[in-house]
C-alpha cells in the first residue's frame, strides 16, 4: 500500500500569476477610462467647434446624451444579470470584455467623425452614433469590474488592485485631457486644429486604449467556485441582489454622496463666474486628480488597519468638513482653493477605492451565506450608482445656476458668484454627511487574506 499523501494540485502553467493579472486589470481599466475621458470631457468641445453645431442642434445633442445616461444607469443591471445568466469555456464576464472591444473604439472614433450631410442629417447621425455606444460600452464598463472581484479571494490583493485602478485611471484622465488637444493639434498638419485632426487623434486613442482592455480577456482568470459556475435565472439574480443587505447599503450610501462630483460637473462654469477664466479649470481639475492619484495608491494600507466601514464613515464627516472649510475661506485666495480641492480629491480617491473593495465584500458573503455568486449584476450597481450620482450633481448644479440668474453675456455679481459658490462647497458638504449614515450600519469586515 502507497503511504504517499495526497496528490497536489499545481496551478496550471496557462493560468496567469496574480501579479500578472493585476497589471492586467490596471492597464485594461486605464486603457477604458481613456475612452470615456475622451468621450465625456471633448464630445461638446469637438460638436460646437468642428462639428459646427448651432444651439439648436447643441440642444438636442445634450437631451440626446442626458437621456442615453439615465437609460444606461437603467440598463446596467440588466447588462450586469445577462452577464451572470451566460456560461462559456472563459466564463461569463471575459466574452463580453473581448466582444466589446472593438466595437468600442469603432463607435469613439465615428463620434468624433461627424459627416458633413447637412444639419438636420448631423444631429440624426451623432444622436445615433452617442446611443449605440452608451449600449456598448456599458457591455465593456461592468464586466471589466465584476472580473476584478471574481479574480480575486484575498481582500488584501483586491483592495491594492482597485486601488491601483483608481490611481492611474486619474492618471489617464489627467493625461487624456492635457494630451489629446495636442495630438489633434499635431494631427491636424496645420496652424490650428481641424475636425480631421480629431477625427485622426480620437482613432489612435481609441485603438490603443481598447487594445490594452484586452489584456483583461488575455491575462486574468475568473473565479472557478461551485457557486460562481452555478446556473441562475433571471428571478434569481435578482431576489439575490435585493436580498444583499449590506450591497444595499453601499450603493444608498454613495448615491446620497452624489455631491462629490459636484465639482467635475460645474468647475468650469465655475471658473468662469468666479474668475472670468474657464482656463483656470485647468488648474482646479489638477488639484482633485493629484488628491485622487495619492490616496488611491495609499488607501489599501489603510484598510490593513482600518474596517472599509470605519473609513466610508470618515470619508463622509471628513469630507463635509473639508467642504465646509473651503466655504468658509471663500474663493477670493485661487491657492487655497486649490488646496482644498486636493483634500477634496483625497476624500473622493478613499471613497472611490473602498466602494468596489466593499461591494466585492458583500458579494463574497452574499457566497457564503446563499451559494450564490452574482459579480456581473452586483458590479453593474457600481456603474449605475456612477452615472446616478453625476446626473443628480449635474441636474442639481444647473438649479444653483438658475438660482443664481447667470447666462451668457451678462455682467457676474458678488450675489452671483456667492450663490454658485456656496453650490460648490455647502451643497456637497451635505451630501458628504449623509452618505456617512448608511455605511454606520455595515457590519462587514473583510481584512483578514485568504489565501489567492
Amino acid at each position: 500500500m502507497s503511504t504517499a499523501g495526497p496528490a497536489v494540485r499545481t496551478p496550471s502553467p496557462r493560468t496567469p500569476s496574480p501579479r500578472t493579472q493585476t497589471v492586467s486589470i490596471v492597464t485594461a481599466a486605464a486603457g477604458q477610462n481613456v475612452i470615456y475621458t475622451v468621450v465625456t470631457t471633448f464630445m461638446l468641445l469637438y460638436l460646437l467647434e468642428y462639428a459646427g453645431f448651432g444651439p439648436g442642434q447643441i440642444a438636442i445633442a445634450t437631451t440626446v446624451i442626458a437621456v442615453v445616461r439615465i437609460v444606461d444607469a437603467i440598463g446596467d443591471p440588466l447588462v450586469g444579470s445577462l452577464i451572470d445568466m451566460t456560461r462559456t469555456r472563459w466564463g461569463k464576464l471575459r466574452p463580453f470584455i473581448l466582444f466589446s472591444a472593438v466595437p468600442v473604439a469603432v463607435l469613439t472614433t465615428l463620434l468624433f467623425a461627424i459627416p458633413d450631410i447637412g444639419r438636420d442629417g448631423e444631429v440624426v447621425y451623432f444622436a445615433a452614433a452617442y446611443v449605440v455606444w452608451g449600449f456598448a460600452y456599458t457591455f465593456c464598463d461592468v464586466p471589466l469590474w465584476g472580473l476584478i472581484g471574481s479574480a480575486f479571494t484575498d481582500p488584501v490583493r483586491r483592495n491594492r488592485t482597485v486601488g491601483f485602478v483608481r490611481a492611474f485611471g486619474a492618471i489617464s484622465l489627467g493625461l487624456a485631457t492635457l494630451g489629446l488637444p495636442q495630438l489633434a493639434h499635431v494631427l491636424s498638419f496645420a496652424d490650428q486644429a481641424t475636425g480631421e485632426g480629431w477625427s485622426r487623434s480620437v482613432a489612435i486613442v481609441a485603438t490603443l486604449g481598447m487594445g490594452v482592455y484586452l489584456l483583461a480577456f488575455f491575462n486574468v482568470r475568473e473565479r472557478d467556485s461551485a457557486a460562481a459556475q452555478k446556473r441562475l435565472g433571471f428571478r434569481q439574480l435578482f431576489r439575490a441582489l435585493f436580498h444583499n443587505a449590506p450591497l444595499l447599503l453601499v450603493l444608498l450610501g454613495s448615491v446620497l454622496g452624489f455631491g462629490r462630483f459636484v465639482v467635475q460637473a460645474g468647475g468650469a462654469v465655475f471658473a468662469v463666474i468666479a474668475y472670468d477664466d474657464q482656463g483656470l479649470f485647468t488648474l482646479l481639475g489638477a488639484g482633485i486628480i493629484l488628491g485622487l492619484v495619492g490616496s488611491s495608491f495609499f488607501t489599501p494600507l489603510l484598510l490593513r488597519h482600518w474596517s472599509a466601514r470605519t473609513l466610508a464613515i470618515a470619508c463622509g464627516v471628513g469630507g463635509a468638513l473639508v467642504s465646509v472649510l473651503m466655504y468658509l475661506f471663500g474663493f477670493q485666495n485661487i491657492v487655497s482653493v486649490v488646496i482644498f480641492l486636493a483634500l477634496s480629491g483625497v476624500v473622493i480617491g478613499v471613497f472611490n477605492v473602498l466602494q468596489p473593495s466593499m461591494i466585492a465584500d458583500s458579494v463574497d458573503a452574499a457566497e457564503e451565506r446563499t451559494g450564490v455568486r452574482n459579480d456581473g449584476i452586483s458590479f453593474a450597481t457600481l456603474t449605475f450608482t456612477a452615472k446616478v450620482m453625476s446626473a443628480l450633481a449635474t441636474a442639481v448644479f444647473g438649479v444653483v445656476v438658475v438660482i443664481a440668474g447667470y447666462q451668457a453675456g451678462i455682467a457676474v455679481t458678488p450675489g452671483m458668484q456667492n450663490t454658485v459658490w456656496i453650490g460648490m462647497t455647502l451643497i456637497p458638504a451635505v451630501s458628504s454627511l449623509l452618505s456617512a449614515i448608511p455605511f454606520w450600519f455595515y457590519r462587514i469586515d473583510a481584512r483578514k487574506p485568504a489565501k489567492e
